[in-house]
């Protein structure tokens, strides 16, 4: 036996489906084809016409109302798939900032890293082989950083080109 929620998702499934026919050609087609043999009806003598219209227009009625409401189905619908994209581009926005925020931190750690090297090369005289050793592995973490960091910023512009994008939408 099917939930309640279930028989909502068949009828809304459904919903969209005749949303869908009514927006299309063959719709179109059909609709034109009834019209046209409703009005030949009374001209061939098969209805009288006021009884063909009376039921044409009742029929036009009743599908007007229908159509409005899988209208409105369809408009919510779009409504709480743009407040999910908005989410989704705030949760975006708060990513790059937090990002940000590592690149600068680690823009400072790089400047201490340079500082210290500064530091090494100044004492270089004094020190032994293993020492330059050591400064030379420091020099390629801060390449490292550097490029880490550079990376990071191209990943923020494409994050930002996208929440771009989704706003334009």
């Amino acid at each position: 036996m099917k939930t309640s929620y279930e028989k909502i998702e068949l009828l809304e499934k459904m919903a969209d489906g005749i949303t869908s026919w009514i927006g299309s050609i063959h719709s179109l087609i059909i609709h034109t084809v009834l019209f046209i043999t409703s009005f030949l009806l009374p001209v061939f003598g098969i209805v009288d016409v006021d009884k063909m219209l009376l039921v044409l227009t009742t029929v036009l009625s009743l599908e007007a109302i229908y159509l409005s409401i899988l209208i409105q189905m369809s408009v919510n619908k779009s409504h709480e798939k743009i407040e999910d994209i908005q989410e989704d581009i705030e949760d975006i926005q708060e990513d790059i900032e937090e990002i940000s925020e590592d690149i600068e931190e680690m823009s400072e750690d790089i400047e201490d890293i340079q500082e210290d090297i500064e530091e090494i090369n100044e004492d270089e005289d004094d020190e032994d082989h293993n020492e330059r050793a050591k400064k030379v592995i420091l020099k390629n973490n801060v390449n490292t950083n550097k490029n880490e960091i550079r990376f990071l910023k191209d990943k923020i512009a494409e994050l930002q080109h996208k929440i771009d994008e989704l706003k334009k939408d």
